[in-house]
């Protein structure tokens, strides 16, 4: 792919059978606990898109070895926790794998420099740093807490901290950090985010304690635990799946399977509010990977109808919505999202891009400061007029979000940065090729 743009134009169905590509949010965990592991964690299935690369390289960069053995197939030698860097830690594009090994670093005594590309750099890291000073880590950078930034860690304390909103990251920096705190850390959860951190600590050999109560969910870890290197298998990403599958349901005579998707409860949301949605949309073959349930989705052509999506489910679509927006452009009536304020602070501003794009493709939008109100119509199959060429600032998911819009639009939908794909979805291109869309 190339900075040139792609374009999606209306072809014929799509069918097939495809695996989407492995979990981003379990690859960059996977990368950074084995690495503070001691011994050898052998991981298949690994995202290789650019934002896990850089997490990987990131890994070596704190001593530990990590080497490519095959396709998704990975190696991990862990010295027992992370030694200095002789340079820059540069994250790219990954919000999630600066975050969290910022988590993971700030246990131990040292600085750390952290940068990132231009869209890293204007992304806000207080939400982490904050936490993390309160565990008595110090950090110098641009303000707001902006990369470029220096992070000193060691001699944490422990910290019991309440989410001021849902944020796996914020969770998973804090529950990182703790590993190397005295008596460990505390997180409180008024909204379940997704629990990835946890199950894999447990797969490593840490003790979780996870609690529902009236005012939340707390998640306890004892100070003083060491991991140990273990087998890790990364299912499919349901975040990546939604774009084959939506795809499907907007495009006549389409169906199409995505096999091996994670079914995590806490990452599901999109499947249940596509169900709502009048979406014929099946899960079979369900079986259990890694401590993790996965599936095989199935998608078929469906007329959808407008739905309110309850904003608690937000932290388990939250990546989603884009791919929502694209949906209910097609579906009867008016898709209503709320409780979405966190996509204004993501790769960049989602809720406006979208609102952008979908109103230069003709679709009726209201953007609101936390929400989006996307207002389908009805005219025959093809609702969606497209013609649009739609600026992404360089966001995968808005990009993707868009080129499914034009496989089932009156006219080509066309995207200017088309590069960024592959941070979380390489391949994208070739795999709705050969389902037989027409993208070029």
């Amino acid at each position: 792919m190339t900075s040139a743009g792609l374009t999606a134009k209306r072809g014929g169905p799509l069918r097939g059978r495809v695996r989407a590509p492995g979990d981003k949010s379990i690859s960059h965990r996977a990368l950074i606990l084995g690495a503070l592991a001691q011994g050898v964690t052998e991981i298949e299935g690994l995202l290789e898109g650019d934002d896990v690369l850089r997490t990987a390289q990131a890994m070596r960069s704190f001593g530990a070895s990590v080497e490519q053995l095959g396709p998704g197939q990975w190696r991990v030698e862990g010295r027992g926790g992370f030694s200095e860097p002789s340079d820059v830690i540069d994250c790219g594009n990954a919000g999630t794998g600066v975050r969290l090994i910022m988590g993971a670093m700030a246990g131990f005594d040292f600085a750390a420099t952290f940068t990132g590309d231009e869209s890293l750099r204007s992304r806000p890291m207080r939400r982490v740093l904050g936490p993390l000073g309160q565990m008595g880590a110090t950090w110098t950078g641009r303000s707001n807490g902006r990369l470029p930034l220096t992070l000193q860690g060691g001699n944490l304390n422990y910290l019991s901290y309440r989410l001021p909103e849902p944020s796996a990251q914020v969770k998973s920096a804090v529950l990182l950090a703790g590993l190397q705190a005295s008596a460990g850390a505390q997180v409180i959860e008024p909204e379940a985010t997704r629990d990835h951190t946890e199950r894999m600590l447990r797969a490593f050999g840490a003790v979780v304690d996870v609690e529902d109560r009236a005012d939340g969910r707390y998640i306890t870890l004892a100070g003083g635990q060491k991991l140990t290197g273990t087998k890790v298998r990364v299912p499919g990403d349901p975040s990546s799946a939604a774009f084959p599958l939506v795809a499907a349901l907007v495009t006549p005579g389409s169906e199409v399977t995505v096999e091996g998707v994670l079914l995590n409860a806490l990452r599901t949301g999109l499947f249940t509010t596509l169900q709502e949605m009048g979406g014929d949309l099946t899960v079979s073959n369900v079986r259990e990977e890694g401590g993790e349930q996965v599936g095989d989705v199935t998608a078929r052509h469906s007329a959808l109808k407008g739905v309110s999506v309850p904003p608690e489910r937000a932290p388990a679509m939250i990546d989603e919505y884009p791919i929502l927006a694209v949906a209910a452009a097609f579906a009867e009536g008016s898709t209503i999202m709320r409780g979405i304020g966190e996509m204004r602070v993501k790769e960049s501003d989602r809720i406006a891009l979208m609102a952008n794009g979908l109103s230069a493709c003709g679709v009726g939008v209201e953007e609101e400061p936390e929400g989006l109100i996307v207002i389908g119509s009805v005219r025959g199959n093809h609702p969606v007029a497209g013609g649009a060429r739609v600026t992404t600032k360089g966001d995968h998911r808005i990009a993707m979000s868009h080129l499914v819009m034009g496989l089932a639009s009156d006219e080509p939908v066309a995207v200017d940065e088309p590069g960024m794909i592959a941070t979380s979805f390489p391949g994208f291109e070739n795999l709705m090729r050969g389902l037989g869309a027409e993208i070029s």
